[in-house]
């Protein structure tokens, strides 16, 4: 027994001597000493998620805050708005839910021009970063928005070919270039606009002040003796450049009628002569360019080639020359002196409208052999009397009102004249003729005669008339030859970073295949019927203005 109990006092003196050796180990143990820098750490760590987190807050609301603000100044600085921009921009902030950052724009607005400027400057309400001692954070954006019609050069080229006065066109048409007019003259600066018209059908009148500045000649007769027709007939490599050098040789068209039978004088000249049809150049004055459209009339063939080159050349360089010279006879104004303007300059749009109802057709042209040379005909101006020489022996000279033969011009001498009992003659005698007959040299003489009026009348002796002087004639370039030409010129012209705008007006596919095609791309073509043509006209108008973020 007493063994036992000595050795169960010797295992408890053992447990106790591990317990106290346990004690003084844990008492020399100084791990406890990273407490506290392990609490610094997790707070420090605490207060810079907390920034963190407060800064991605902050930069999210200032983001939204930049955009909103961004669209705000962008709708406030349309010319078309009509409400105030102090009004827009916290419409749209409050919209938003970002109404308490509203802080009044800075406005600034003249004649087609306006600028909006908001700025806030206000704090974010921070959360997390208060923790750590810390306070609200600043929070900053601005944006400044203007719209502005810089400086414009404008070629309109309008169609007033026949089909024009089909189903109101021609009048749908007045009405969408009036409400054009006004939509770019009331919001532009005049002083930074230029607008040129250039109506077309069978040709482009240029007008005889525009015409004389450039080296449009024709064949051997001087200017001065050639005052009918101001059409230029474009070769080929014309319309494969937008250049129209004042100093380049130009072929004047002849003035004749393939179209009518018409006599002292024709009455539908290839080149149309008629009052409101020559080019309208460099004007920016609204009550002028109300007029000129009102005074469109339309008739003839449709030659688009033609108009957009002359609507091209408008825009071009070298026509400053012919601007300036202009200037100096008092036809256009001092202002628009040294237009047009370089290309691309960064400081200047240059825009063509080109419109059309139809597509390209015949384009008449004089036979080079009829164009200045004598003709055969004599014409007695007192008496309206024409005379044909044809050789036929002894009477060479047929009389178309007589319809007989004789050995001179009517009106260069005598006749004789009998009265006639039962178709025998009798009391013959010699009459004198009253007037002067005159040759006349061709372009005279289609001048007064229409081709088949001619063939019809002073050659109704021969049995080849027609094909003499109606078919052999004239020559014409066909509607292949004239939709290339409309391409080349088109594809030069955007070449030169001017801005095309088409627009179809019930025009046939192969019309509407050309314009589109002409268009600087396809959301600058239009293909519209009746009413929407208005529509297209002031689209293109928007369009024309700049609207863009400065800041």
């Amino acid at each position: 027994m007493s063994v036992r109990r000595r050795a169960a006092k010797d295992i408890s003196k053992d447990v106790l001597t591990r317990q106290m050796a346990r004690m003084r180990a844990f008492a020399r143990d100084d791990s406890g000493a990273m407490a506290a820098p392990t609490i610094f750490f997790f707070l420090a760590m605490l207060a810079v998620g907390g920034i963190g987190i407060d800064l991605m807050r902050m930069e999210r609301d200032r983001t939204v805050l930049q955009y909103t603000l961004d669209r705000a100044v962008l709708a406030a600085a349309d010319l078309d708005q009509p409400l105030a921009p102090e009004v827009v921009v916290q419409d749209y902030l409050s919209k938003a839910g970002m109404e308490e950052y509203y802080q009044p724009p800075e406005v600034s607005q003249g004649l087609g021009y306006k600028s909006v400027e908001s700025t806030i400057n206000t704090t974010f309400n921070a959360h997390l970063l208060k923790f750590s001692g810390g306070s609200d954070m600043p929070m900053y954006a601005n944006s400044r928005a203007e719209e502005t019609i810089g400086s414009v050069e404008i070629s309109m080229v309008l169609d007033i070919s026949g089909s024009m006065n089909s189903n109101r066109r021609l009048i749908n048409l007045k009405s969408a270039a009036h409400s054009f007019i006004d939509q770019i003259t009331q919001n532009t600066n005049t002083d930074n606009l230029s607008i040129s018209i250039i109506p077309y059908a069978t040709q482009v009148n240029a007008g005889e002040a525009l015409l004389s500045k450039y080296n449009a000649g024709f064949d051997d007769l001087p200017a001065s003796e050639w005052n009918y027709s101001h059409c230029v007939n474009f070769v080929y490599d014309q319309y494969a450049k937008t250049t129209l050098d004042p100093a380049e040789r130009l072929e004047r068209t002849a003035h004749f009628d393939p179209f009518t039978y018409s006599e002292n004088m024709i009455a539908r000249p290839v080149c149309p002569t008629r009052d409101g049809s020559a080019i309208l150049p460099f004007t920016n004055d609204p009550t002028t360019l109300h007029n000129y459209i009102d005074g469109l009339t339309a008739w003839g063939n449709t030659s688009i080639d033609i108009g957009m080159k002359w609507g091209s050349a408008l825009l071009d360089p070298t026509a400053r020359p012919v601007v300036n010279a202009l200037i100096d006879d008092g036809e256009i104004e001092a202002q628009f002196l040294n237009r047009p303007t370089e290309y691309n300059n960064g400081d200047t749009l240059k825009i063509i409208i080109l419109m059309s109802d139809g597509e390209n057709t015949n384009q008449y042209m004089m036979n080079p052999s009829r164009r200045s040379t004598m003709s055969d005909v004599w014409y007695n101006a007192e008496t309206g009397r024409y005379s044909v020489y044809h050789s036929n022996g002894t009477k060479n000279y047929y009389w178309p009102h007589k319809n007989d033969w004789y050995d001179h011009p009517y009106g260069n001498g005598t006749h004789t004249v009998c009265d006639y009992y039962y178709g025998n003659p009798y009391n013959c005698r010699d009459e004198a003729e009253p007037g002067t007959a005159v040759q006349l040299k061709y372009h005279e003489l289609f001048a007064r005669a229409s081709l088949a009026w001619n063939a019809r009348y002073n050659y109704e002796f021969s049995s080849s008339a027609w094909a003499d002087w109606y078919n052999a004639g004239t020559y014409f370039h066909n509607r292949v030859a004239k939709d290339q030409h409309t391409k080349n010129i088109c594809d030069r012209t955007r070449d030169k970073g001017v801005m095309i705008y088409t627009v179809g007006f019930e025009a046939p596919r192969n019309g509407t295949r050309v314009l589109e095609d002409c268009a600087s791309s396809p959301a600058h073509f239009f293909d519209v019927d009746g009413l929407e043509i208005s529509e297209a006209f002031a689209s293109i108008a928007t369009s024309i203005r700049q609207l863009r973020l400065t800041q």
